[in-house]
């Protein structure tokens, strides 16, 4: 029973995890990755479409990205949805692809990234937490309809708490890594 909760509650913290660095992948840190893309949507056809769904993303050099559409006709459309998005990059239409040059980071934006790198791990370590604290409510839970004993109960929360240690040192180690790359680009 406390195995069970144990490793339900792990492959959420797992879970949690993927979600950082898909989030932070996301992020614009002066060097093109395809990932940039990712959040942005564009209409299809009266439908939101990942541009990813829509294109080719293609990083030819480090700071450049090319976006060729399959359909021709979307070409606007993602132009519109780049300009309409966050990244804050300004898309060239040569009329078959988009470009888009991801300018060098400012000594301001890179703050600005790495105060945004920071919200987001404290966010992951919120959600390992909750994902602790739920799992604990259902082992006390467990115990209190006679399903484990008091001895059983406290070494599974022993157990939680030193695997939501472990995560939070990930979500730690991830944060100075995204942090570094940010600040040496």
């Amino acid at each position: 029973m406390i195995k069970d909760i144990e490793k339900k509650a792990s492959e959420k913290m797992n879970k949690t995890i993927e979600s950082l660095t898909n989030d932070l992948a996301t992020l614009k840190a002066g060097r093109a990755n395809p990932k940039m893309l990712d959040r942005i949507y564009a209409d299809y056809y009266g439908t939101q479409t990942p541009i990813a769904q829509m294109a080719v993303i293609a990083s030819p050099e480090p700071r450049l990205l090319t976006v060729t559409p399959w359909d021709a006709s979307t070409l606007k459309a993602i132009e519109k949805a780049i300009l309409a998005s966050d990244l804050g990059i300004n898309p060239t239409n040569d009329g078959k692809c988009i470009r888009l040059l991801v300018p060098v980071l400012t000594e301001e934006r890179r703050k600005e990234l790495v105060k945004q790198v920071s919200k987001t791990g404290e966010e992951s370590k919120v959600a390992l937490r909750n994902i602790r604290r739920s799992a604990m409510d259902e082992m006390k839970k467990a115990e209190k309809d006679k399903l484990i004993t008091e001895d059983e109960l406290k070494l599974g929360e022993k157990n939680l708490q030193k695997v939501t240690d472990d995560f939070i040192k990930k979500v730690d180690e991830i944060l100075k890594v995204k942090e570094k790359e940010i600040m040496t680009v």
